[in-house]
C-alpha cells in the first residue's frame, strides 16, 4: 500500500525580487502565520508546507532567495527543476517593481521557456502613504508576462495565502494533467 506521502503533488516554488522587498516576511507569514518584525537579509532558506488547493493536497518546497539586482547572476538552481515563481517588489519602491521584468526575462532565458508559471506580487500594500507604485502597473505587467498579480501584506495578513493558492492555479494551468514535472524547453544541446 502507497504511504499517504506519495500522494501529495510535489510543487517547488521560488519566491525573487530586489532585496529588502518583503520576500521573507511573505513565506514567513505563510509558513509560520505571524508577521516577522526582524529583518536579516536571507542568504537562501527552503520551507515545506502542505497546502490543500481545489481539494487537491500539495507538497510545496518554497525557495526564500536572497535579493537580487540588475547585476546579480540568477543561479540555475532557480530555473531548473522548480515549477512555478512568486516574483515580489514593494509598492514603496520604483526600483524593486522596475527589477521584476529583468529577472523575469533571466528567468525564462535560463529556462528557454517563453513563459513560466509566475504570480507577481506588490508587497507592502499596508504602506500606502509612501506608494510609488499603483496596482495597475502591477497589473499591467502580470498581463504583459501572462502571470498573475495580487498586492500583499505580510503584515496585516492581507492575501498571504493567495499569493500561493494563485501560484499553484498557475503551475497547474501549465502543467500536462498527471505530470509532477515542471516544463522544460524542447531545445537538446549535442
Amino acid at each position: 500500500m502507497a504511504s499517504a506521502s506519495s500522494n501529495l503533488k510535489k510543487r517547488k516554488i521560488a519566491v525573487l525580487g530586489s532585496r529588502s522587498v518583503g520576500k521573507s516576511s511573505l513565506v514567513n507569514a505563510f509558513i509560520e502565520n505571524h508577521f516577522v518584525d526582524a529583518y536579516y537579509p536571507t542568504i537562501e532558506s527552503t520551507f515545506a508546507k502542505s497546502v490543500t488547493y481545489k481539494g487537491v493536497e500539495y507538497d510545496c518546497h518554497i525557495i526564500d532567495t536572497a535579493g537580487q539586482d540588475e547585476y546579480s547572476p540568477l543561479n540555475s538552481q532557480y530555473a531548473i527543476g522548480i515549477h512555478g515563481y512568486i516574483l515580489v517588489y514593494s509598492i514603496t519602491s520604483r526600483n524593486s517593481f522596475n527589477m521584476i521584468q529583468i529577472v523575469y526575462d533571466k528567468v525564462t532565458n535560463f529556462s528557454g521557456l517563453p513563459e513560466i508559471p509566475c504570480v507577481i506580487v506588490g508587497s507592502k500594500c499596508d504602506l500606502v502613504q509612501n506608494r510609488q507604485v499603483e496596482p495597475i502597473e502591477g497589473s499591467r505587467l502580470a498581463e504583459t508576462n501572462k502571470a498573475a498579480f495580487l498586492e500583499t501584506s505580510a503584515k496585516e495578513n492581507i492575501n498571504v495565502a493567495k499569493v500561493f493558492e494563485m501560484v499553484l492555479a498557475e503551475i497547474e494551468k501549465r502543467t500536462s494533467s498527471g505530470s509532477t514535472e515542471p516544463q522544460t524547453s524542447r531545445c537538446v544541446v549535442m
